[in-house]
């Protein structure tokens, strides 16, 4: 009898696993995206000079929330300032971006996935808004999304209690050692004091080590870009949730 019950259980478990393969897919299994890309001109315009808007983005058919926080960050990239008002959509984005251009205006915006991993999706946001001048102004965003909890993660909710201190001295290690590494202090002896560490709200889960990326002309030049530092795991040890280590987390 007890054999027959262990049968029987056992035989739950393999018509659940496999409703959970036809259903959807498993945590451990990567989702799938739909791409969404188009470029619209200034209605009416002609000529090389026309103002244009381009999108290229993604969603996904099982995560309403990961699309909201998409479209959420997209918007915030079109912002001048953090204390700008977030437009309400991006089909109104484009609209007002379009209706008050000048000639040669323009506006990308750009989601894609970097990495999917131990129920982790995370994607990497960019953008690009000319108005002028002698630069236009670039933007960079990471969403990590825990699909276990359908819930976007900030650095809060990665980090054990207490632990934000020790979190970012070793990403002042990360910098040191990424202002070694690229040789900015031979190229300029006053770098670290012109261009210091600063903290970033963009991080991402990345699976070879934690990624930060800093936003242009915040701890480097111009020409520099954005850059990008790298903490081994191995030092975010007793600072980050076991979970949130490559992986430890769903299978």
């Amino acid at each position: 009898m007890n054999f027959l019950k262990t049968l029987a259980a056992a035989g739950l478990l393999l018509a659940l696993g496999g409703c959970q393969s036809l259903f959807g897919p498993g945590l451990g299994d990567p989702l799938s995206a739909r791409h969404t890309a188009f470029e619209h001109l200034q209605p009416g315009c002609q000529g090389e000079q026309c103002p244009l808007f381009n999108l290229d983005t993604l969603s996904f058919d099982a995560e309403p929330a990961l699309n909201a926080a998409i479209e959420a960050q997209l918007l915030d990239l079109t912002r001048n300032t953090p204390d700008d008002p977030r437009p309400a959509s991006l089909a109104g984005y484009e609209r007002d971006f379009l209706a008050s251009a000048k000639p040669g205006w323009s506006s990308y915006l750009q989601a894609k996935i970097r990495e999917q991993h131990d129920g982790l999706v995370i994607v990497e946001l960019s953008s690009y808004v000319f108005t002028g001048g002698e630069y236009g102004q670039p933007g960079r965003a990471f969403i990590n999304y825990d699909r276990r909890l359908h819930k976007v993660l900030t650095l809060q909710d990665v980090l054990l209690p207490g632990q934000e201190e020790a979190f970012w001295q070793n990403a002042r290690l990360a910098h040191q050692a990424w202002v070694v590494q690229n040789k900015l202090v031979e190229q300029d002896a006053n770098f670290l004091r012109d261009w210091p560490f600063r903290k970033t709200p963009h991080f991402a889960l990345t699976f070879g080590a934690l990624t930060l990326k800093y936003d242009i002309d915040s701890i480097a030049p111009h020409s520099v870009g954005h850059p990008e530092l790298k903490i081994p795991y191995p030092r975010l040890n007793g600072i980050v949730k076991p979970y949130y280590f490559p992986g430890r987390g769903a299978q």
